[in-house]
């Protein structure tokens, strides 16, 4: 397996993807093609976001799977035209739905996880990285027919992730929404991913290795030991 979780697309002020690119084609090595999976986008088309991150990755070829007659036959090709999977980020609800309606979450599946086609997921393309979208930070503008996720981590994954609490603001923090979440479920844990930070996911689905990047320090959140840090550079690989 070869699969990188970007946090966000952005860092601060810089352009779009721009942070991410060193790590993102020294993920692809070799590869060069890449189906670029659209569904999350919902403020603009999907030709423009496209073409957005066609502009930010020149050295590739982005090929948009909205222009596919046949979306489950182009996936299911990845391997063997040696292509790689992006994912972009917007609303993971959306990007469920529509990946639930095409019939791509198995084909995905197999094609990263057995034939270890390249995948990088970038906000929302990270979220259903993880055993469901539960711990998404997006509003449920649709509803999918489940929210079970890609889990090619068997954990909960909560990108964007900030400790960051506005002064006189009276609603719920991340940390709170978090914690409650593992209340609920004490045997999952949720893995927080600050912007600019990644999880890359290596190995076989025997033999897994999962690690946090050099960047950034993340955040554990568990029923028994409540929030915790996690150093950059950790291996994660007993949390799967």
């Amino acid at each position: 397996m070869h699969i990188l979780m970007l946090s966000s697309s952005r860092v601060n002020n810089c352009d779009y993807l721009a942070a991410a690119k060193n790590d993102i084609l020294t993920h692809l090595g070799a590869v060069s093609e890449c189906l670029f999976v659209p569904y999350a986008g919902i403020s603009t088309s999907y030709d423009t976001y496209t073409e957005m991150v066609q502009h930010a990755l020149p050295e590739l070829s982005v090929i948009g799977l909205h222009t596919f007659d046949n979306e489950v036959q182009a996936i299911a090709r990845a391997s063997q035209n040696n292509q790689a999977i992006l994912v972009g980020g917007g609303n993971t609800f959306h990007l469920l739905y529509t990946l639930q309606k095409l019939g791509l979450m198995p084909i995905i599946q197999e094609q990263v996880i057995n034939q270890d086609v390249p995948y990088i997921g970038w906000s929302a393309g990270s979220n259903i990285c993880g055993a469901t979208i539960r711990t998404t930070n997006d509003m449920p503008i649709i509803e999918p027919a489940s929210f079970t996720a890609l889990n090619f981590v068997s954990c909960q994954l909560n990108p964007h992730y900030t400790d960051d609490h506005p002064k006189d603001f009276h609603g719920e923090t991340r940390d709170q929404r978090l914690t409650e979440f593992v209340t609920l479920h004490p045997n999952i844990p949720i893995i927080g991913i600050r912007e600019g930070s990644a999880l890359r996911l290596t190995g076989t689905k025997k033999e897994p290795n999962l690690e946090l990047s050099h960047d950034y320090d993340g955040v554990l959140f568990t029923q028994k030991n409540g929030k915790s840090s996690l150093p950059a550079g950790s291996n994660l690989t007993y949390l799967i």
